[in-house]
């Protein structure tokens, strides 16, 4: 009996082990691929509220309605449903907004709100619904020198080494919330991001979407 159990526990210890990561990650499955997300904990009110949406199956069947190339791609527009071919959307939500939770940067991959303008929302609160994922370009170091000065902003080294090498929208930096970054599926994005679009930026094709919590 002691041998059975000197054999069993490494087991038990080994596969415990290997389910460390508590994180959370959502999946975007769209018919061009699928995109995993990582949900940032530092976000608790953008990340609860994404959560929610995509377990009550609120984003299944919306669409990526608003895409543009070296820039982002945006969807979760509830009447994007269904909508008719040239139907103009990115005005519906959920009914509320949620508060600015500012601190991440909009590297490519990057999940964050979109929100409406300065004019009728100073706060910058988030849209209850909608959300964007940069493709973004990569960035010089005269690029980023100028929008830290226009942005009053200070990114350090390795902030800058990302923006150089990766690419992104600083731009948009601590004007957006960013919630999550993509893990996989990168590759996705540049596809969705490089579709033919009408007037508008809304895809030819319409592009779909399903969002689950993993």
């Amino acid at each position: 009996m002691k041998k059975i159990l000197l054999l069993v526990f490494p087991v038990l210890f080994a596969l415990s082990s290997c389910n460390t990561d508590s994180r959370t990650y959502a999946m975007i499955e769209t018919d061009m691929g699928n995109i995993k997300v990582l949900l940032y904990d530092d976000t608790p009110l953008h990340k609860e509220n994404f959560i929610k949406l995509a377990n009550d199956k609120f984003y299944d069947d919306l669409l990526f309605h608003r895409v543009m190339k070296n820039f982002m791609m945006q969807g979760g527009d509830p009447e994007s449903k269904g909508a008719a071919p040239g139907q103009r959307l990115g005005n519906g939500g959920p009914g509320y907004k949620v508060p600015a939770e500012f601190g991440h940067l909009h590297f490519k991959g990057a999940l964050a709100a979109a929100r409406q303008s300065d004019q009728v929302n100073p706060k910058k609160e988030s849209s209850g619904s909608q959300f964007y994922i940069v493709q973004g370009t990569k960035q010089s170091e005269a690029s980023l020198k100028g929008i830290e000065m226009q942005k009053n902003i200070q990114l350090n080294d390795a902030q800058r080494a990302k923006y150089i090498e990766m690419g992104g929208t600083p731009q948009l930096d601590m004007d957006y919330t960013v919630f999550g970054e993509v893990v996989e599926g990168m590759e996705v994005i540049d596809k969705i991001c490089n579709v033919p679009v009408l007037p508008g930026n809304r895809p030819k094709e319409d592009v779909k979407m399903k969002i689950r919590i993993l």
